[in-house]
């Protein structure tokens, strides 16, 4: 008889467990893995999920209420898989998060795009690259409305995690965004 394997699927509820115990410190421990190159499995983590509760954790310690990942179904059928969302101040966002050595190409921003199509009107998207995004697709955010997208990348996110403050970035990144229709404004820089 042959034996049963021991090992079992992990589940979000097992992310949100292992994420939900790590402070600041941890935190920035886990980016350093994550940015490591060459890229490496993370132990104890499913391919990019380190990285996209990485930020959802990062916004609940800075005072944001988090969404961790779900599946929206429609008729029996998963039809969305959404990695996270933040509610702040007013400002609803929805979360892709892409851990991948490439700069991200357009491909997330239309995904979430006609995800965004499906909301209210007020909830914009927030795209997460552990590395950065192409031309491309810096110039498809800079056209998404009525559905704006932010566009946040590696060394931004280095930068935050040090200061320990998510919640005043995404505040700027959403004021600018307003203000001068600027997608990809890096908190690092000094206000416009």
């Amino acid at each position: 008889m042959r034996a049963k394997a021991s090992a079992r699927k992990r589940s979000t509820s097992d992310d949100v467990s292992n994420i939900g115990a790590c402070g600041w410190a941890e935190l920035s421990s886990l980016w350093d893995k994550i940015g490591g190159q060459p890229r490496k499995r993370i132990a104890g983590w499913s391919s990019g999920k380190a990285f996209e509760h990485l930020i959802l954790r990062a916004f609940q310690l800075s005072g944001a209420e988090i969404i961790w990942p779900y599946a929206v179904n429609l008729h029996g059928a998963v039809v969305e898989q959404i990695d996270g969302m933040v509610l702040l101040d007013g400002i609803a966002c929805m979360v892709e998060a892409k851990d991948q050595q490439a700069n991200v190409n357009v491909e997330p921003l239309a995904k979430l795009r006609n995800q965004l199509l499906r909301r209210p009107a007020g909830v914009i998207g927030c795209v997460f690259s552990s590395s950065g995004f192409t031309d491309p697709a810096v110039t498809l955010a800079h056209y998404m409305a009525p559905h704006a997208i932010l566009l946040w990348q590696g060394p931004e996110i280095g930068f935050l995690l040090e200061r320990q403050d998510f919640a005043d970035a995404l505040r700027r990144k959403y004021r600018v965004l307003m203000q001068h229709g600027k997608p990809d404004f890096d908190p690092r820089a000094g206000v416009l």
